[in-house]
C-alpha cells in the first residue's frame, strides 16, 4: 500500500498557481496510470491505482494548503498506511524553479502545508518531493508570488518538473525503496 498525496489549494481559482505544483503533478501520476480523481473521502479527492499487485491511492486535499495534515491524516488512518507508505508532493520556494529534489524525512521548512501534515501525523519520516519554484527575478512577497499564476513562459519548465515529480512518485508506488527513487531522480 501507498499513498501519494500531492498538496494545493482546490478551487479553480488556484488551479495554475505556483502553491498547487503537487496537485499538478499528482494528477500527472494519475494520467499516466490512467486513472481519475472520482472519490470524495478523507477530506480528498481520490484516485485509485494498482501497480505490480500493490494498491496506490492518489489525494489531493481539499481543506487548503495551510490544513492539508487533516486529509494525510485522515487518509493514513483509513488505508492503515504508515509514515514509510507516504509520499506528498508540494511546490519549494526554497528550490530554484523547477528543480526536485527528493527525501525520505526532513523538516517543513517555511512550507504551511507541509508544517500541517507533520503536525497532524506527528512525524518528519515520511518521504517527500519538494518542486522547487522560485525565481530569482521575480521580487514581490512569497505569499503573492505562490499564489500568482503560473506564466506561459514556465509552463514548458512547471510541466517538465510535474512529469519528472510523477515518475518518481510512480517509481516510489511501485515499490521502490525511498533510497533508490532518490539516486535516480536527485540531479545537480
Amino acid at each position: 500500500m501507498r499513498l501519494i498525496v500531492g498538496l494545493g489549494n482546490p478551487e479553480k481559482q488556484y488551479e495554475t498557481t505556483f502553491h498547487n505544483m503537487g496537485f499538478l503533478a499528482v494528477g500527472e501520476a494519475a494520467a499516466k496510470l490512467g486513472v481519475k480523481f472520482k472519490k470524495k473521502e478523507c477530506e480528498a479527492s481520490v484516485a485509485e491505482a494498482n501497480i505490480r499487485g500493490e494498491k496506490v491511492i492518489l489525494a489531493r486535499p481539499v481543506t487548503y494548503m495551510n490544513a492539508s495534515g487533516r486529509a494525510v491524516k485522515q487518509l493514513m488512518a483509513k488505508y492503515k498506511t504508515a509514515p514509510s507508505e507516504l509520499l506528498v508532493i508540494y511546490d519549494d520556494f526554497d528550490l530554484p524553479k523547477g528543480k526536485l529534489r527528493i527525501r525520505a524525512s526532513g523538516s517543513a521548512g517555511t512550507h504551511n502545508g507541509m508544517r500541517s501534515v507533520i503536525g497532524e501525523i506527528g512525524t518528519q519520516e515520511f518521504a517527500r518531493i519538494r518542486i522547487g519554484i522560485r525565481d530569482p527575478e521575480v521580487n514581490i512577497p512569497i505569499i503573492n508570488y505562490v499564489l500568482a499564476n503560473i506564466r506561459k513562459e514556465d509552463y514548458p519548465l512547471v510541466a517538465d518538473a510535474c512529469s519528472e515529480a510523477a515518475d518518481a512518485a510512480i517509481a516510489f508506488a511501485g515499490g521502490e525503496g525511498i533510497e533508490h527513487v532518490m539516486s535516480a531522480f536527485n540531479k545537480n
